[in-house]
């Protein structure tokens, strides 16, 4: 491993960072959404978890509401990248409302997983965090058959009728790390628990994870650009601490950074969470040179092409127009 001991203060840059095909895929329905209709353009929630992304898409005249009762009947909709649930779909319908559904093809795989094992009776343990937009969406395919297992913790207090017939699905900003930790702790209690036929650890997410193991090794402070209700950003945070660094913190944005944090270091690892666009992070780039740190490297473990198609609701659209 190389030593924490550079002879210039510099700055390891994580590759791949930031936008996934997910959020990317989720963000460009808004504005194409916003250009094919005109605003306003609702969204439910937020379309992806960060601030500035959310700040923007409001300036160019999308509102985001909670619920689809707070949308005009007959208004369009723009389901966010983190999925809902078929009640939420039904709620729009009824409503008369037009919907794009940007949920991200990934979390839709899971999804489909649950409903097929919920038909063939299976209990359902789904590894996730509580309250999160995308575990809501999912348990509320199956709320009959799915349990939601949020940590070690909860491992204990499962409840399930026939050990024969379980399976685990997960939420898929997870930590990879404490995903394999959760799922060995259940098969401790449950030997014939199955797996789901794919990961559902997002590639994304495994690879920034990946990414931020490579760069905390050699680094005394990592820095993750994202939002506080990001899962994914928060979970980069916890890998670097995991992973060799002294220190590491989650910012929105570079004013953020506490100078006391650069106090004594030599090298600072940077890296951005699946839905933070490139501008924060080159934001925090001129800020960190400012302070004596101009040397900039790009490590890269992983290469990562994976690129998602608009909704079909509006692809039809666009082709129409």
């Amino acid at each position: 491993m190389e030593p924490k001991t550079p002879t210039v203060r510099r700055v390891l840059v994580a590759k791949p960072r930031g936008y996934c095909a997910g959020v990317d895929r989720a963000v460009v329905a808004v504005e194409k959404a916003l250009e094919q209709y005109g605003a306003p353009v609702y969204v439910r929630k937020q379309i992806v978890h960060n601030t500035h992304v959310v700040r923007t898409l409001e300036a160019k005249g999308a509102i985001f509401v909670e619920e689809t009762d707070e949308v005009p009947e007959g208004e369009i909709v723009v389901f966010s990248a983190h999925g809902v649930s078929p009640v939420v779909h039904e709620e729009a319908r009824q409503r008369g409302l037009r919907t794009i559904d940007a949920t991200c093809p990934l979390v839709t795989k899971v999804h489909n997983e649950a409903k097929r094992f919920a038909d063939q009776d299976y209990d359902i343990l789904l590894i996730g965090h509580e309250g999160h937009e995308e575990v809501e969406g999912t348990s509320g395919e199956a709320p009959d058959h799915i349990q939601l297992v949020d940590g070690l913790d909860s491992v204990g207090r499962v409840e399930i009728k026939d050990p024969s017939r379980l399976v685990w699905l997960s939420q898929t900003t997870l930590s990879v790390d404490e995903t394999v930790e959760t799922v060995a702790r259940l098969k401790e209690r449950f030997p014939t628990l199955i797996d789901p036929p794919s990961d559902d650890i997002c590639y994304a997410t495994q690879n920034r994870q990946v990414a931020v193991k490579e760069i905390a090794a050699q680094s005394e402070l990592v820095i993750v650009v994202g939002s506080e209700n990001s899962s994914n950003s928060k979970r980069l945070v916890e890998v670097a601490l995991d992973y060799g660094a002294d220190a590491s913190y989650l910012v929105d944005f570079a004013s953020e950074i506490d100078d006391a944090w650069l106090e004594g270091v030599t090298t600072v690892g940077v890296t951005s969470g699946a839905s933070v666009p490139e501008e924060l992070v080159a934001e925090v780039l001129t800020h960190l040179a400012k302070h004596g740190f101009e040397h900039v490297e790009e490590v890269q473990p992983v290469d990562e092409r994976v690129r998602f198609a608009l909704p079909h609701e509006l692809r039809k659209d666009l082709r129409a127009s």
